[in-house]
Order: C-alpha cells, then structure tokens, then sequence
C-alpha cells in the first residue's frame, strides 16, 4: 500500500509540474501548524465526516476525459481495533453501470489550524469550538469483482474538521458559503480488476479536485465547460441511485 501511495504522489508531483491544475489543496501549508497531531486525536471519531454531504454536492472525475462518476459512501464505521482505520462499504456509478465496494480509509496526518474560522460575521464565534483543522488520509474501495466492469480506488484524502465544545468531532463546512471552498477531497486512481488499466478519479464535496483548470467555470457552485459535457454531465442521475 505505501509502494501504491508513493506513486500516486509521483504522478500528482508531474502533473502539477507539467499541466495547470486547479483546488489542489484544501488549505494552504503556511495556514496550518506543521506538527502531526495523530496520536492526540486518535481518540475522536471521524467516521460521520465522511458521510455528511448531500450526494447531489458531491462530484467526481474519472479517466482523461473527466468522465463524470458518482460516489456514495453508504457506511463509514471506526474499526474498534484500530483507532485510525476505518471500514467503508458504499457503491459507484459511471454512466448506467452501478458497482459495490468496500475498503478502508486510514488517517495518516491530522494538522491544528493556526488562526480559527468563524464564518461570515464570526457567526460561530461564541459556538464553542475548540479547534480545527485539516486531516490526511489514504484509502483503497475495492468493488465487487462479480460485478461488470470493476476495479479499485486507491488514493489519498484532504478533509476539514473542527472540534466542538462537546467534545465532537464534526464535518467543518462553516465557509462553504466561500466560492473557493470544498472539502472531503479523495485524489487517486482507479484500477481495473480485470486488465489492471489504470484513470485517474477524483471526487469531492462541492467541486473536483486536482483537475485541469478549463473544467470547472463556475464562480459560486460547479459550473462544467462545454468541453466535457458530454462525457456524462448533462445528465441529472436519478434520486438515491445506489438504492
């Protein structure tokens, strides 16, 4: 898994290089304290970050041609034997095939962030949150080999978390008001079960990740140019598809 990691980060490192990729980060480094705070927060649960954005926000890439695929982590539950680790099952879709998986997502960085955020007129000033910050993560969703035209995604995530005076970890969308914000970014690979080909897949809350620049126009919400239309976006997909 770590070889696996090693070379996606090579191929992102070119491509950043070589083309003019846009929402790269989440947040810059120079707005987060250097320090990995893991073992500190190993203690709190994240498993509803991953679950609390309306489907309808959350968008993906895959292949060259940004092929559009949607994404549905159906269940995300902290393994009781391993703090960081954490057992996912959920399904995908790219045009009309719908696919199962499983896998894991595993917390490898959690970053404090330097100066705390409270929204539009400090709205959530007097809210009582204790902290925030940024996590990084790898994971692998491996679909159901029965299944037509299967694979594995295998990558890394960015998410955004803020912790409460309760004591809880929650999914932090207090600027997503921002036209530049979007959160839970998972930017990897897909690799088929059966040829072992491999496309880029990239998915988010609110926008793409890691994608060529001309994709997304929009100033406020995603907004696809014209150029990749056609390659499944002009389709609305049907209410809760993965039921």
């Amino acid at each position: 898994m770590k070889k696996i990691i090693l070379f996606i980060c090579l191929v992102f490192s070119f491509n950043l290089w070589s083309q003019n990729l846009c929402r790269t980060q989440i947040l810059e480094q120079e707005e987060l304290f250097q320090k990995n705070e893991l073992n500190k927060y190993s203690k709190y649960d994240f498993s509803k970050l991953w679950t609390q954005t309306d489907n309808t926000l959350i968008y993906g890439i895959i292949g060259d041609n940004y092929q559009r695929i949607l994404i549905k982590l159906i269940s995300v539950k902290r393994n009781p034997s391993k703090n960081n680790e954490y057992l996912v099952s959920g399904k995908s879709m790219v045009k009309s095939n719908i696919c199962d998986f499983s896998g894991k997502i595993t917390i490898t960085k959690v970053q404090e962030i330097k100066k705390l955020r409270f929204g539009v007129d400090d709205e959530y000033k007097t809210a009582g949150i204790k902290n925030q910050g940024l996590l990084a993560a790898s994971y692998e969703f491996v679909e159901n080999k029965q299944q037509k035209s299967s694979g594995k995604f295998l990558g890394t995530i960015q998410t955004l978390w803020y912790l409460n005076k309760n004591d809880l970890m929650n999914y932090n969308d207090i600027e997503s008001y921002s036209d530049k914000y979007f959160n839970n970014a998972f930017i990897g690979i897909w690799k088929s079960n059966n040829s072992a080909k491999e496309k880029i897949c990239n998915w988010a809350d609110y926008r793409v990740p890691n994608v060529n620049c001309d994709f997304d126009l929009g100033a406020g919400e995603l907004s696809v140019s014209d150029k990749y239309q056609k390659n499944g976006w002009w389709i609305k997909p049907k209410s809760k598809w993965w039921l």
